[in-house]
């Protein structure tokens, strides 16, 4: 694995606020996440992989009073199963079983030292998962770039998705085909290496939350800051570089006719994310990252699909206004009974 000094190439920096809110100091996690705690048991699921044996750790929330539905929920670029520790109390409280899995690369997973990611791979581990804990029917709800996973997890396995549900997933466009210019793991990496909790506050300020700012938002920056502070942070570094390369490369967007699924798009509208948005030229900028223009095009495009839209609420919608969301997805999994 290659390590470079922090920052060769300027504009490869991570940006920060003059104006993100102060915290105290960052922690630093394990290669693994060790340290942090998650809010449910965290289990591990061992298999080889490209001549690996990995782990994937998950969650599995049981419900008190069973519906005898399951819902798998996949995790954004930035993002563990931990954040969606407010969604797995109302789904369970409404009798919902669900399984919420790090992917391999993330949070309390494997950082594999060479590992040829794609969404195609990602997918067949997930089902690996699924298989082991004899899940073979369930909805799927994916955020960020895990909607994109849930996307590609759907078109190969459209049997096992009784509904799909994306939250604010990136990919709504093709950057790269918009003139975004490519960026190599290399310089990937050169970038996740700057990766700080100013840099995270900044940014998860600004796009998560829609410029909104509250104590409870601190955890998941040090949740993320600590992983790129910690022994492991240049192999945490290198992992994020490889999947920054896949959400670029692999577009999902040209496949969504292929949806067979009720499928339930939960957007926030004031939502910007465009990866490689930084590197763009000025007139591009400024028109990627339109969500409410893309979220109603992706609707359009796939079969069958049910918008609900959140004017006010920025990336994570369920996180900055969780009764809201939930409300909503609750009522969207009712109708698709």
């Amino acid at each position: 694995m290659p390590r470079w000094p922090l920052c060769l190439i300027p504009f490869l920096c991570l940006p920060t606020l003059a104006n993100a809110a102060p915290t105290a100091e960052t922690p630093s996690y394990g290669e693994r996440l060790e340290g942090f705690d998650y809010p449910f048991p965290v289990k591990t699921f061992a298999f080889q992989s490209q001549g690996e044996t990995l782990e994937m750790a998950y969650l599995d929330a049981q419900p008190e009073r069973p519906n005898g539905r399951t819902l798998v929920l996949l995790h954004g670029k930035n993002f563990c199963a931990a954040t969606w520790e407010g969604s797995i109390r109302a789904l369970t409280r409404a009798g919902y079983r669900v399984v919420a899995p790090d992917q391999v690369g993330f949070c309390k997973s494997t950082k594999p030292n060479h590992y040829q990611y794609s969404f195609h791979q990602l997918a067949a581990n997930t089902r690996a998962l699924l298989d082991s804990l004899g899940i073979s029917r369930f909805g799927l709800m994916g955020h960020s770039m895990g909607g994109m996973l849930a996307t590609r997890y759907a078109l190969l396995y459209p049997e096992q998705v009784e509904q799909l549900i994306l939250v604010n997933p990136i990919g709504l466009e093709d950057w790269k085909a918009l003139g975004v210019p490519y960026r190599s793991v290399d310089e990937w990496f050169l970038r996740e290496q700057r990766t700080s909790a100013d840099s995270i506050r900044a940014y998860q300020r600004t796009t998560y939350y829609a410029g909104e700012w509250r104590p409870e938002f601190e955890r998941w920056v040090g949740m993320q800051a600590g992983l790129f502070k910690g022994p492991g942070k240049d192999k945490v570094a290198w992992n994020s570089a490889l999947t920054y390369d896949m959400v670029f490369t692999q577009p999902v967007l040209y496949e969504f006719e292929g949806l067979k699924m009720p499928t339930l798009l939960l957007i926030g509208e004031r939502d910007n994310t465009a990866i490689g948005k930084d590197a763009a030229p000025e007139p591009l900028r400024k028109k990627l990252g339109d969500y409410p223009r893309l979220a109603r095009e992706a609707t359009r495009r796939i079969p069958g699909a049910t918008l609900v839209t959140f004017a006010d609420l920025g990336h994570s919608p369920q996180i900055q206004d969780p009764q809201r969301f939930h409300e909503a997805l609750l009522k969207g999994l009712e109708r698709a009974q």
